[in-house]
């Protein structure tokens, strides 16, 4: 047989090859058995379960998050024996209904919407749930299973709780296949960015609230992320996974998708699929989209990562954070690539007031670019030139969306040439965009959804269809008083040095004073001590192949990172090392930490 000819990895944009990690994981035991697989054994130890109840009557409720397969689980829990079985979706309201009760958070603009207090049994006929529960409460003896959302609401007091639970990413994904619709109607034939607006403004919102009521009191949690390999484990080593989460570094499961500026440098330096005509986004750091893998033995499960937040939001965050924020994690890392791409939308983010007053929340996205990679030619458009006419703005851009007319945004738009290890700070309310030839880590605060794009520079989504324009919110939020003069001063590279010691030096490079976020890069050769001083820290190894993070006190087993990846430190961590894997005094490495500016700090 003649050999086959296997084609060489390039590096065009590193010297190495990559060894980005992109399914990280935290072991949480060394037992296989602790992980359940496969519907057969995960029925058989719910029965066992079920049979060790010393109850004439059980009650057993399967809880299940939005995006759930439930023609799929329902088949496969129907072989449990039972007596009765409910289902709460027969108790829904009815579309129009539901509809009715969304509509003052959804509005009617294509993304926006507003953060409202939407619980879980605003879905659900009220006449039907008190029926159900009388005739509940009529069942003196035998098995009694409740399925689907909500269906802990119909007995608060049942005897096994099941909870099957679904990543943010995985729901997008069976949107975009038509595969689900929203919770509680039945719009498979809506956009998936009708359904992604809905989802994020109430659907999320109310599953997220009920869960976490449930989370302490979880029996199981149930994995059906992939379809052919559905896995249990029990709530117990939940929640040791979670606290085992909090008492050292971790990583999210990054995740990856193309888009209509999108380049090639994740494909090569994060070892993607080459299938995909780009990469334009990672989310490495956004624990409402990203997952978190957990590791049993050889068997590994996949939960949201945003229900470390839950569950301990003190621990991870730390106390001024938590108090500032509450449940919510305040700090975003992503990457946006641009090298052999276009130019991202030209854009501005709400200032806090409009923020709070347009869409309730009480912080907005100040964020800031961080250059890994530039190419010679490399801009990025921030404020306005001096001595432009607001007014004359607006109605070039207004005119280029009501026509063919392209916006002229070099007339407009101050550019400012970027190199590699460039900081660029990004206040709300500042006009901006990375142009092509970048690869930028983005770091900022968590609200990405809220983006008021002015200019996409006449170009269509990968769907064939415009990106939608924010204009009417975009006129509203422009700082107009960020011209190139304050920029330059202000936002470009405010590099100061904080300390140095052997084999080491700080720099704070941002963020501006206006933003919540502060960041520190450290140059090393040698072991960097950090200390999260009972703040939450999120870092990236921005140069250099590998680095080990550690506790100076054993606390926690040592931690290999890979060049680009992103890495949480929680608060109730404290002391911490990074040091290089193979020292080399002539060879130079850098993180980049970001951390909440406190009053107090």
């Amino acid at each position: 047989m003649k050999d086959m000819q296997v084609e060489q990895p390039t590096t065009r944009y590193r010297e190495t090859i990559s060894n980005y990690e992109k399914h990280p994981f935290v072991r949480v035991s060394d037992d296989d058995a602790d992980c359940t697989i496969g519907w057969e054994n995960i029925l058989a130890t719910l029965d066992q379960q079920i049979n060790a109840i010393e109850k004439s009557k059980k009650v057993i409720v399967i809880e299940t998050y939005h995006g759930v397969r439930h023609q799929l689980v329902e088949e496969a829990i129907s072989a449990l024996k039972n007596d009765h079985f409910f289902s709460s979706r027969d108790l829904l309201k009815s579309d129009e209904a539901i509809d009715a009760e969304l509509a003052p958070l959804l509005g009617d603009h294509p993304v926006f919407g507003f953060m409202g207090q939407i619980e879980l049994s605003h879905y659900f006929d009220q006449e039907k749930i008190a029926k159900t529960k009388a005739t509940i409460d009529r069942i003196q003896a035998g098995i009694v299973i409740l399925y689907g959302p909500g269906a802990s609401l119909l007995v608060p007091d049942h005897d096994l709780l099941i909870y099957a639970d679904m990543a943010r990413w995985e729901i997008q994904l069976r949107m975009r296949a038509g595969e689900i619709a929203n919770l509680g109607v039945q719009n498979h034939d809506a956009s998936t960015a009708e359904k992604y607006k809905r989802a994020y403004f109430a659907d999320w919102r109310a599953c997220d609230r009920h869960k976490q009521l449930l989370m302490a009191r979880w029996d199981y949690l149930l994995d059906t992320h992939d379809d052919e390999i559905p896995k249990l484990v029990s709530g117990s080593l939940i929640r040791k996974a979670m606290q085992l989460c909090t008492e050292r570094p971790i990583r999210l499961v990054p995740l990856f998708d193309p888009g209509v500026w999108g380049g090639q440098w994740m494909k090569e330096v994060c070892a993607l699929p080459e299938n995909a005509p780009n990469y334009a986004w990672c989310f490495d750091c956004v624990p409402e989209e990203n997952s978190l893998l957990l590791a049993f033995g050889k068997n590994k499960i996949e939960i949201p990562s945003i229900n470390l937040v839950f569950m301990h939001p003190e621990l991870l965050l730390g106390a001024g954070v938590f108090a500032k924020f509450g449940a919510e994690f305040p700090i975003r890392f992503d990457f946006l690539d641009t090298m052999e791409g276009g130019n991202l939308s030209l854009q501005v983010h709400p200032i806090q007031s409009y923020m709070k007053e347009h869409f309730g929340l009480s912080y907005t996205q100040d964020e800031s670019y961080y250059l890994l990679e530039a190419g010679p030619d490399a801009v990025v458009y921030l404020g306005q030139k001096e001595g432009i006419d607001p007014d004359e703005m607006m109605a070039d851009l207004e005119l280029a969306q009501e026509s063919d007319v392209p916006f002229p945004a070099d007339n407009y738009v101050e550019k400012w040439s970027v190199k590699k290890h460039d900081h660029i700070l990004i206040p709300a309310g500042t006009v901006h965009c990375s142009g092509k030839d970048s690869m930028v880590l983005e770091i900022s605060a968590t609200p990405y959804i809220f983006t008021f794009k002015l200019w996409d520079w006449g170009r269509l989504d990968l769907d064939g269809k415009p990106r939608p324009i924010s204009l009417e919110h975009g006129r509203e939020v422009i700082e107009w008083d960020r011209t190139a003069t304050w920029v330059k001063e202000e936002l470009i590279n405010r590099s100061e040095p904080i300390g140095k010691g052997p084999g080491w030096r700080e720099e704070c490079t941002g963020l501006h004073e206006l933003e919540f976020i502060s960041t520190r890069r450290h140059w090393f050769t040698d072991v960097v001590h950090h200390d999260t001083a009972g703040n939450l820290n999120v870092l990236n190894l921005v140069e250099g192949d590998e680095v080990i993070v550690e506790s100076p006190t054993g606390d926690f087993e040592p931690m290999i990172i890979h060049y680009a990846e992103t890495f949480i430190v929680p608060a109730a961590v404290g002391p911490y090392t990074i040091r290089p894997t193979n020292p080399d005094p002539n060879v130079e490495y850098a993180t980049v930490k970001a951390f909440v500016r406190l009053e107090e700090s």
